[in-house]
C-alpha cells in the first residue's frame, strides 16, 4: 500500500485493531499496535521496526521495539480473534497444514539450527514455524503459528533463558505441532473440513492416523515409495501349533510402491480432470483414484491398536484410504500421489481440487513474506518472534478482509506490492 491507501484505510483499520486487539489490555499499546501494522501495509522494501519507525510520521523506534520485544500482552487472545474473524469470511474448503522457515545467521535466535530451510532448498541455520491456514479457492488466511523447537534447544539452559522460551515449551516434532494446533483451534470452536498436507505431513502415517481419531477428513499428499497393499486383499493367520504365542494375521502378499501401483494401471486408466482456471488458462491433468491399504511397520501397529481398543481384537486388516495419482502430459511415468480417508463414493474431481489447493498457501506465504515482513524481524526473543507474528497476521487478515468486502474497488482495494518506500501520517 502507498501512503494515500493507507490514509485512506485508517478509519477501517482503527475498527479492525479496536476489535482484533480488544484482549490488549492498554489503550497506548493497542495504538502502538495500529502503528505498527500501517508500518507492515505499507510500501518499502524493509518490515524491520527500524525502518518501519523512519517511514511513518508517528512512528518511535524505541517505543515499537518496547511493544514488540518487551512488552507482555498475550498474542493468543489476538490470534484466536483474527482466527474466529476470518474463518466465516474465508468460508474454507480445506484447512492446510505446512511449515515455514526464516533464515538466520548465528546461534542465538530463539529456535535457530541447522535444519532443512525450506526458503534455501537446503540445510541451513533457521527457524522453522508450523501454521495451520484455511484455505478456498478465492482466499486463505494463516489461522495459528506454532514455533519447532529443535533438540537441540530442548536442555540448552543459557540459549532458553536468554531468548524467554517457556519451562513447559520443549521439542515436539512438527506432525505434533499441528495436531496440537489443530486441538486448540477445536477449543476456539473452529473445525476443519478437511486438512490438506505436502508429504512431509502426509508421509507420517501417526498424523494420518491422529486426523483420523478426530474424526478429520483429509486429502495429503505422499512419497512414490510408500508401499500398499490392494483394497481386497485379505490377512490369513498362519498355523499355530498351541505352543508360544499365536501368530498375528498378516498379508501373504508383497506390498507395492505406490508408484509401481498407479504405473500398472497404464496411461489409458488416468482420466482427465480440471481442477481450477489459472492465470494462463484451465489447470487440469490426468489422475487415477484407487482403493488401497497403507502397508508398513507403523500402519500395522497403529491399525492393532485402534482394534484392540475398540473390541478387544484385531484380525490383521489394515484401514483402506483412496490413493490418487496424477500422470501429466508428457511424462514417461506418474508424478505426484497422494492419499485420502475421505468416503470412497467421493468424486475423483473433488479428491484433485482439494490435492492442488495448497497453491493458495503458497499465494499467502509471498503476500506474508515479501510484501507483509513476516520473516524481516531481528529480534532473538520467544515474545518478541510471537508478538511479530501475530502483527504480521493481523496485517494479512486486514487485507484480505478489504479484498472480500463487496464494496471494495478491485483497481484501487488495498494491496501489498512492492515499491519505492513513502511516508504517511
Amino acid at each position: 500500500m502507498d501512503a494515500h491507501e493507507v490514509n485512506r484505510a485508517r478509519a477501517k483499520l482503527a475498527l479492525f485493531v479496536a476489535d482484533v486487539f480488544a484482549s490488549v489490555p492498554r489503550k497506548d499499546q493497542r495504538a502502538k499496535g495500529d502503528c505498527y501494522l500501517r508500518g507492515l501495509m505499507l510500501d518499502g522494501r524493509r518490515k524491520s521496526i527500524q525502518p518501519m519507525a523512519q517511514r511513518l510520521s508517528d512512528g518511535n523506534e524505541q517505543n515499537l521495539q518496547q511493544f514488540v520485544n518487551q512488552s507482555t500482552w498475550d498474542p493468543v487472545p489476538v490470534r484466536r480473534r483474527i482466527a474466529q474473524r476470518m474463518a466465516p469470511l474465508v468460508s474454507p474448503d480445506a484447512w492446510a497444514v505446512d511449515d515455514v522457515s526464516f533464515p538466520k545467521d548465528g546461534r542465538m535466535s530463539v529456535a535457530v539450527a541447522h535444519q532443512y530451510c525450506g526458503a534455501l532448498g537446503k540445510q541451513a541455520n533457521c527457524q522453522v514455524a508450523v501454521s495451520v491456514h484455511a484455505v478456498s479457492d478465492t482466499a486463505s488466511c494463516p489461522l495459528q503459528w506454532r514455533l519447532f523447537v529443535p533438540e537441540e534447544w530442548a536442555d540448552d539452559a543459557l540459549r532458553r533463558r536468554r531468548t524467554g522460551i517457556p519451562e513447559e515449551v520443549g521439542h515436539r516434532e512438527k506432525w505434533r505441532l499441528a495436531l496440537d494446533t489443530i486441538d486448540e483451534l477445536a477449543g476456539w470452536g473452529l473445525v476443519p473440513p478437511v486438512v490438506v498436507a505436502d508429504a512431509g505431513y502426509g508421509q507420517n502415517a501417526d498424523f494420518r492416523d491422529g486426523l483420523s481419531e478426530r474424526g478429520i477428513g483429509y486429502v495429503v499428499a505422499i512419497r512414490s515409495d510408500v508401499t500398499v497393499h490392494p483394497h481386497d486383499a485379505v490377512p490369513t493367520a498362519p498355523a499355530w501349533s498351541g505352543n508360544g504365542r499365536k501368530p498375528q494375521p498378516r498379508y501373504r502378499g508383497k506390498p507395492s510402491a505406490v508408484a509401481a501401483v498407479a504405473a500398472r494401471h497404464g496411461r489409458q486408466a488416468f482420466t482427465e480432470v480440471t481442477w481450477r482456471e489459472g492465470s494462463r488458462g484451465p489447470m487440469r491433468s490426468h489422475f487415477l483414484a484407487l482403493r488401497v491399504r497403507p502397508a508398513g511397520i507403523k500402519s500395522r501397529r497403529l491399525a492393532q491398536a485402534a482394534a484392540t481398543a475398540r473390541d478387544g481384537s484385531w484380525d490383521g486388516a489394515l484401514p483402506e484410504v483412496m490413493l490418487l495419482a496424477e500422470w501429466p502430459a508428457g511424462a514417461e511415468a506418474p508424478t505426484d500421489y497422494w492419499v485420502s480417508n475421505l468416503p470412497a463414493d467421493t468424486p475423483i474431481a473433488e479428491l484433485v481440487r482439494l490435492a492442488k489447493i495448497r497453491w493458495r498457501i503458497e499465494h499467502d506465504y509471498r503476500e506474508l513474506k515479501h510484501g507483509l515482513g513476516l520473516d524481516h524481524f531481528e529480534g532473538r526473543s520467544w515474545t518478541g518472534w510471537h508478538h511479530h507474528v501475530t502483527l504480521v497476521t493481523a496485517a494479512h487478515a486486514f487485507l484480505t478482509e478489504q479484498r472480500l468486502s463487496p464494496k471494495a474497488d478491485t483497481a484501487d482495494s488495498p494491496s501489498t506490492r512492492s515499491s519505492t518506500p513513502s511516508r504517511t501520517c
